[in-house]
């Protein structure tokens, strides 16, 4: 029988946070206020950091920045974002780590919540076939339209992990229950609804909530990236 793998991404299988990262690279293309992008992620960062996040008003915040400019400027900055930051980003282990389960023949896919636009790029990057992440609305509902700014659906953040996960398998005609073993790999306290559904949750560099969790439940740690 099958196995599945879950993956976050930032801080699991790169040592970095794309988005914040993405925010960056944006201010310095001259695409976003430099006071107003450190102020907003200051308080993100923070209430991420507590599990008191609003997330529907940081993910309409994130898809904002991509609603202010045309799609074809936009490609052309990720692409540069990609080549410039994310490829060097990506370290040996974490590859490895992914290419086990691909070898085995497991059902992969990254959940994370940051948005497709910048996430499905990296998720190629890792060769893994599935993707579940933010999704932005775009004009007409076009995959390659402008972007409005609006969220659609559930975000996949904290238990809407757990809905998107049900409802994508669910299109695939299968239950997390079918598989004979469920692993998920995160960082992130904000990850423990999804690790708790898992058979064999695994905390990755795990923030101080998720390494205390682990060592109390006797969860898997393991380290990716060098200190």
């Amino acid at each position: 029988m099958q196995s599945l793998a879950l993956f976050d991404l930032d801080h699991t299988l790169l040592p970095i946070d794309s988005e914040y990262e993405w925010g960056r690279f944006l201010v310095a293309q001259g695409a976003v206020d430099r006071h107003a992008f450190e102020q907003a992620n200051e308080r993100w960062m923070r209430e991420y950091r507590d599990g008191t996040l609003d997330f529907g008003r940081h993910a309409r915040f994130s898809l904002g920045l991509l609603a202010q400019h045309p799609r074809k400027r936009l490609d052309a900055w990720r692409a540069a974002f990609l080549h410039e930051v994310i490829t060097r980003a990506i370290q040996p282990a974490a590859r490895e780590l992914v290419d086990a389960h691909l070898r085995a023949g497991d059902l992969c896919c990254i959940v994370t919540a940051t948005h497709r636009y910048l996430t499905e790029p990296i998720a190629a990057a890792f060769n893994v076939p599935h993707l579940l992440a933010v999704e932005g609305e775009t004009v007409k509902g076009q995959p390659d339209g402008e972007f409005t700014g609006n969220l659609l659906g559930t975000p996949s953040f904290g238990a809407g992990k757990i809905t998107r996960v049900a409802e994508w398998l669910a299109q695939r005609g299968q239950r997390m229950t079918d598989f004979s073993r469920t692993v998920f790999y995160s960082d992130s306290r904000n990850d423990l609804p999804l690790l708790d559904a898992v058979s064999h949750p695994v905390a990755v560099s795990p923030d101080t909530t998720l390494r205390a969790t682990a060592e109390a439940r006797g969860w898997p740690i393991i380290e990716l990236f060098p200190a």
